[in-house]
């Protein structure tokens, strides 16, 4: 009798990284942080989505679909003009209310998760730690959110958004750089055998791109504004979130939130004092 060949498990693993807020602090020599259009944060979330990833690249393609031919939907601008250009996929800054209650309905419906870096932008910091380049930053950031990735073993594919110089090859390989010599501080070199591979995209070539947009807006809202409302409804799927920054909250991991301590309005973040 023949034997049916046994269909080995996927070795590969994949998540979905977006950022939320900004990495500008300067303009004129003068610092901007908070001012119109300009984020008092920059953060980095990555997204886990267990089960068939191709199911749920057709479910966000459907409902896609489902806004363009929407006659009550498709005549609000922001879906207007994405239809006339390259077809519409969802971005929480510039969906409509009504578009934003669509697809944070179906994100709740998904077996997935978050994890989220927030940095806080401190002029002095970024100044001497990064000096004063976005790319340094950006890095810095992405790097604390990959570092405990590297002992999990086989291959981790990090689906990026892009975002122009600063998701250049250069700077992701000085983010993994940064994250292994962290990671050496707790492990042998010989444990870290996770093979990182970094694969650039842009929400209409990955459309799982898209829930981790909305996933880390929602984090942002509560920085930025302190407005709750879109994390208290996904925050069961949002297990670690870390304000690299808060210093005043590193004893006994403070700045740490998750199921154990969620995010509240008082993790507002107060504006830039001159």
């Amino acid at each position: 009798m023949d034997e049916h060949p046994v269909k080995k498990k996927s070795n590969i693993s994949h998540r979905f990284l977006d950022e939320a807020g900004d990495t500008t602090f300067f303009a004129d020599n003068k610092v901007i942080i908070g001012n119109c259009g300009v984020s008092l944060s920059f953060a980095i979330g990555m997204v886990k989505i267990n089960g068939d990833l191709n199911k749920a690249r057709e479910q966000v393609v459907a409902l896609q679909k489902q806004v363009e031919q929407d006659e009550y939907l498709n005549v609000i601008p922001s879906v207007k003009k994405k239809v006339a250009k390259n077809g519409f996929f969802f971005h929480a800054t510039d969906d409509a209310p009504e578009v934003r209650q669509l697809f944070y309905k179906f994100i709740k419906t998904l077996d997935c998760s978050l994890e989220m870096v927030v940095a806080r932008k401190i002029p002095d910091l970024y100044t001497r730690k990064h000096n004063g380049r976005e790319s340094e930053f950006y890095a810095d950031i992405l790097s604390h959110l990959i570092k405990n990735k590297l002992v999990k073993g086989n291959k981790l594919v990090l689906n990026i958004a892009s975002r122009g110089n600063t998701t250049s090859n250069k700077t992701l390989n000085m983010a993994l750089e940064k994250a292994t010599s962290r990671a050496a501080q707790k492990h042998t070199a010989e444990s870290m055998t996770t093979e990182i591979c970094f694969n650039v995209q842009n929400h209409h070539t990955e459309p799982l791109l898209n829930i981790a947009d909305y996933m880390c807006w929602s984090v942002q809202r509560v920085f930025e504004r302190g407005e709750t409302r879109y994390y208290d409804f996904i925050k069961e799927q949002i297990p670690v979130i870390v304000d690299i920054y808060d210093f005043d909250k590193y004893k006994n991991f403070g700045n740490y939130y998750g199921k154990k301590n969620y995010l509240t309005a008082l993790n507002k973040i107060s504006p830039h004092s001159p």
